[in-house]
């Protein structure tokens, strides 16, 4: 027959973790000077600090912030390679689903905003920011690139919540763009669809126009590279220039609310009520411009 053995106490000489009196722990803090036994123990700059100081310390320093309020983020632009990948992947799908499915579900046209018609799937025009003509490849590869280009510079300014709040209301506005300045759909014609993620990049244009002149920057090489790509959808075929102006003039007024707003306890409350702003915008002409069809 075996007897259960107590495990033995440690004496009173011996000095104990605070969070768990039956360990000895020879290690103290160097913070507040208490035992500290090694689940206890975090290494410090000098020798190790007990777990409930570092809590502590975390919660009474403030975190460090980019002068536009977002969080300092190290590193790649994760933000940015997410919608990268997300692109890439529907991409792909498009190849491999049969009959177009993918285009047929998440493209944008006039006549997915048109009611008269029985048709009116608004989120199409921000779903089709993500796909791509299957017969041009530099159409991803362009735009992959660009926001590659862009989404380093303005994703660590911004904060990676800004940013993607700048991308997806771009996305968004060039749609609305090509909605308002698009001619009524006729039935009976061949419906084409838009595609393409190039009204968030003219957004990203407008947003680092609209930073750089914020910050003091030249602005000389943006105003030529937009113009170069602008006058590009009205010399090319099959571009949706409307989606560019929409896409461009959508980033430019989210940046602005975001440059624009006072640093302060309130900056971040204050951003997200412009862009709320920008948003509301977007749906109150989309909806104006769909009741007038």
């Amino acid at each position: 027959m075996s007897y259960g053995i107590p495990a033995a106490e440690p004496s009173a000489q011996i000095p104990v973790c605070p969070r768990h009196p039956d360990r000895p722990a020879y290690v103290r803090c160097q913070r507040c000077g208490r035992p500290a036994c090694p689940d206890c123990q975090r290494a410090a700059a000098v020798g190790f600090q007990c777990v409930d100081c570092v809590n502590e310390s975390r919660s009474t320093t403030p975190s460090v912030r980019t002068v536009y309020g977002g969080a300092v983020s190290t590193g790649r632009p994760m933000v940015t390679f997410l919608i990268i990948g997300l692109c890439a992947l529907v991409y792909v799908l498009q190849w491999l689903v049969p009959d177009d499915g993918i285009y047929q579900n998440l493209a944008f046209a006039t006549v997915y905003a048109s009611p008269e018609f029985g048709v009116f799937e608004p989120w199409r025009m921000l779903t089709s920011a993500f796909l791509h003509s299957q017969g041009f490849i530099l159409h991803i590869a362009l735009n992959m690139y660009m926001l590659w280009m862009f989404g380093q510079a303005l994703e660590p300014l911004l904060g990676r919540l800004r940013f993607l709040a700048v991308y997806l209301l771009s996305a968004f506005g060039g749609s609305v763009g090509y909605l308002l300045l698009t001619a009524n759909y006729i039935p009976g014609q061949p419906v084409s669809g838009v595609v393409g993620a190039s009204g968030a990049i003219f957004g990203l244009f407008g947003a680092m126009l609209v930073v750089q002149r914020h910050r003091g920057g030249d602005t000389r090489q943006l105003w030529v590279l937009i113009a170069i790509n602008g006058v590009i959808g009205f010399l090319v075929p099959q571009i949706a220039w409307q989606a560019h102006l929409g896409g461009l003039v959508t980033g430019a007024l989210c940046a602005a609310a975001i440059a624009y707003t006072p640093r302060g306890p309130r900056q971040g409350l204050l951003q997200a009520a412009g862009l709320m702003l920008v948003l509301v915008l977007l749906v109150a002409v989309s909806a104006l411009r769909v009741a007038n069809t």
